[in-house]
């Protein structure tokens, strides 16, 4: 198991996110409004310095100047949990899929309840973006960050990526 080599928090405008890298320097968690508990079930040497990329590509996602990440990522997870996070980040910005639809498209179309479940466990929250994955009806379901998160990280990738005329654009 890879422990991570330092951590560092960035200010969004979703809140306070705290980052973990690996010695490799390739991004291992990231947890929007950390506790003081989380952090110290992680701990290891804060080095802000560190995740300059991390913090860069988030202002660029913030500013809605990106839609995807290119960071190097390391999350740790069974290989079922690393296939469904690979799809979470095939999915385009400012679009969703059900829980069902992301497990049809795995090739496990009874596997809703298990894709949800490695949703769940995504260590690498926005960047691996699982907030895109709604419920069967399209409504709002579990997020680590919270729901009122969910919403506003889907609202403002929908307004940035909805054609001109839609929501004042």
């Amino acid at each position: 198991m890879t422990s991570p080599a330092c951590h560092g928090l960035i200010d969004t405008r979703f809140g306070p996110v705290a980052a973990w890298l690996d010695a490799r320097g390739a991004l291992l968690r990231l947890l929007f409004n950390p506790t003081p508990e989380q952090l110290e079930k992680h701990a290891c040497r804060r080095d802000d310095a560190a995740l300059a990329e991390v913090a860069r590509q988030l202002a660029e996602y913030q500013a809605g100047e990106r839609q995807n990440f290119d960071l190097p990522l390391a999350p740790l997870g069974t290989p079922f949990q690393q296939k469904v996070w690979a799809a979470l980040r095939a999915i385009p910005y400012g679009h969703t899929l059900s829980y069902s639809e992301l497990a049809l498209a795995l090739g496990t179309p009874d596997g809703a309840r298990a894709v949800g479940r490695a949703n769940a466990t995504n260590p690498i929250a926005l960047i691996v973006p699982c907030h895109r994955v709604l419920g069967a009806d399209g409504s709002l379901t579990g997020y680590a960050g919270g729901l009122p998160l969910k919403a506003a990280l889907l609202r403002f990738e929908l307004e940035r990526s909805a054609p001109p005329g839609l929501f004042g654009g």
